[in-house]
């Protein structure tokens, strides 16, 4: 088992930044790829970002693409989002999810389905 716990959401003003973390405990998560998702009322959860388990390959939701960095730090066994100029459509709660263990393709890492443990979320509000 593995549980996750997201930190560092909050309210912030259009062009702003937050760094999301997820701190994972229960076993390594050193083989996993590791995710985040998120879901604004009314709508179905989405791809965020996603990160091999080494580290070697990334993947962005256009949308967030050029704006948001995914990393991982396997010694401490979290995973980070860097959010930079952060806009209201942004706003939703984010969900750090690890799954797609030992791939780096495209299809694996991005698809909800592969990811077997969730976090219980941070919510993210970004005013205009």
């Amino acid at each position: 088992q593995v549980q996750l716990v997201e930190s560092g959401g909050g309210l912030v003003q259009a062009g702003g930044s937050l760094r999301l973390s997820c701190a994972a405990s229960g076993r390594t998560i050193s083989r996993f790829g590791m995710g985040w998702f998120r879901q604004a009322p009314g709508k179905e959860r989405e791809f965020v970002a996603a990160i091999s388990w080494n580290g070697g390959t990334t993947y962005y939701a256009d949308s967030v693409k050029g704006r948001f960095t995914i990393s991982r730090d396997n010694a401490k066994n979290t995973v980070y989002l860097q959010m930079n100029s952060l806009k209201p459509e942004d706003t939703a709660g984010y969900y750090c999810t690890a799954g797609a263990v030992l791939t780096s393709t495209y299809n694996e890492l991005t698809d909800r389905s592969q990811y077997v443990y969730w976090g219980q979320g941070t919510q993210v509000t970004i005013s205009s």
